[in-house]
């Protein structure tokens, strides 16, 4: 528990009390800086998302061979970058959402191996993870050609060792999978917000699923102490890894190639406004993280959470980070949203995104299914409702006067927001069997 009373913390910011009666609110970050001030200090920069990119470059001759849907973009696993105007139009017609510029999907959603966002920061550390004890071990340099992991020798050497990770779901399966395909021992500890489904999936790669009856802190508690005891064994965390995040914002590069090929351009003329769905921050972090790199002040983040469940919110609004949870505001962290049901935020993320994040939406979870119809009826586009969080973005905005203001004070004129671009960043989805799919379609009807 955090170490203020209710009272003391709703009186941080403003927007805190109604974030404790679970409204759906706009909250627009006091902390942002220019992207010229706030990313020289930091840790991490450029040359980490250049050199995660190179591993992965490295890395795509064993991805190709271990995942041959990988093929056709020969071994890389990146998603499309999809126009949806007539979800635009819906949008603005039945939500009364005003989007000026033009909307984008990019379908993270539909990332080979995983189907989801953690393919990318999830993989990338399992990657890692994987070059540096075959590098340790004399099996590997930079120069060879990674599809030498893919062989059984290599199989059998990684067999020695264990990967554990704790999720909501989407993490484990980047984790299990990717891991399962090197060939360690895998151990996912899946908290109670885990969906069924995805249990069943890891199992049938060979992933041993621990379940418990807690939320996702408990599973991480358990999974970092189980694999702290065994010296051959690797925690991936989610709340802290310096991996996992680069390999998220290795997207930034990604899209700025994308747009490119799109005839889109991003400055100041042309404004890019995102909005990334949060649990506890690791993804959307690291993806906000890469875009602030790549196009600087030209880019405004925005996160979108559940309003049971808005952990990164609570803690970049109280200043308090991982020292406070949704709990301490009096709300559940329960939430349809599966991948969003976190009760404490990172830390670590929160302190990056202090100066860089423009802001975060909430969102009721009724609404997620509302959205998630809408992209089916609008585009023929299915995303799990944990990833249309993305779409409360674009849709609250400028709708709203705080947003207006926003919009105002950063220079975002008329003009300016004609020519630009929102993208919704959908976060998971592809392997969501057919039978929940419908249920999903049936849910807060």
């Amino acid at each position: 528990m955090c170490d203020l009373s209710m009272e003391s913390l709703l009186k941080k910011d403003p927007v805190l009390p109604r974030v404790a009666a679970a409204e759906e609110v706009l909250w627009l970050n006091p902390g942002l800086q220019s992207a010229e001030t706030a990313l020289p200090p930091m840790e991490l920069g450029m040359a980490d998302i250049l050199d995660a990119e190179a591993r992965l470059q490295r890395f795509a001759p064993f991805i190709r061979e271990r995942f041959p849907e990988t093929a056709p973009r020969g071994g890389l696993i990146e998603s499309p970058l999809t126009p949806i105007p007539r979800m635009q139009r819906l949008l603005e017609e039945r939500f009364g959402a005003v989007i000026p510029g033009r909307l984008l999907l990019k379908q993270d959603s539909h990332l080979a191996i995983a189907g989801s966002v953690k393919a990318r920061g999830g993989i990338y550390e399992v990657l890692k993870h994987t070059e540096e004890l075959a590098m340790e071990n004399g099996l590997l340099s930079e120069t060879d050609d990674y599809a030498k992991l893919a062989s059984p020798e290599m199989r059998e050497f990684f067999s020695r060792y264990t990967v554990q990770v704790g999720s909501t779901g989407n993490l484990g399966l980047s984790i299990g999978i990717a891991s399962a395909a090197v060939g360690y021992k895998v151990i996912v500890h899946m908290s109670v917000d885990a969906k069924q489904w995805k249990k069943d999936l890891l199992r049938a790669h060979g992933v041993q699923v621990i379940e418990y009856e807690a939320d996702y802190g408990e599973a991480v508690k358990q999974g970092r102490a189980r694999s702290d005891a065994d010296p051959m064994s690797y925690f991936v965390d989610d709340e802290n890894s310096r991996n996992l995040f680069l390999g998220y914002a290795v997207a930034a590069l990604r899209l700025r190639q994308q747009l490119a090929e799109q005839n889109v351009a991003v400055d100041r003329e042309h404004p890019l406004l995102v909005a990334i769905p949060c649990g506890v921050g690791g993804a959307p972090g690291g993806v906000a993280f890469g875009l602030k790199h790549v196009f600087g002040d030209s880019v405004h983040c925005f996160f979108a959470e559940p309003t049971q469940a808005p952990c990164m919110l609570a803690g970049m609004a109280t200043g308090l980070h991982s020292k406070v949870s949704v709990q301490d505001l009096g709300l559940t962290g329960l939430t349809e949203a599966d991948g969003l049901a976190v009760g404490r935020p990172s830390g670590f993320v929160g302190g990056v995104m202090e100066p860089l994040l423009s802001g975060e939406v909430t969102i009721a979870d009724p609404k997620l299914y509302t959205f998630m119809r809408a992209l089916l009826e609008s585009e023929n586009i299915f995303l799990e409702p944990s990833a249309c969080a993305a779409f409360q973005g674009p849709a609250e905005l400028l709708r709203q006067q705080e947003g207006r203001d926003y919009a105002a004070r950063q220079g975002l004129t008329a003009e300016r927001l004609a020519n630009s671009t929102h993208i919704a960043w959908a976060t998971g989805g592809a392997l969501v069997p057919e039978d929940i799919r419908k249920a999903y379609q049936t849910m807060y009807l």
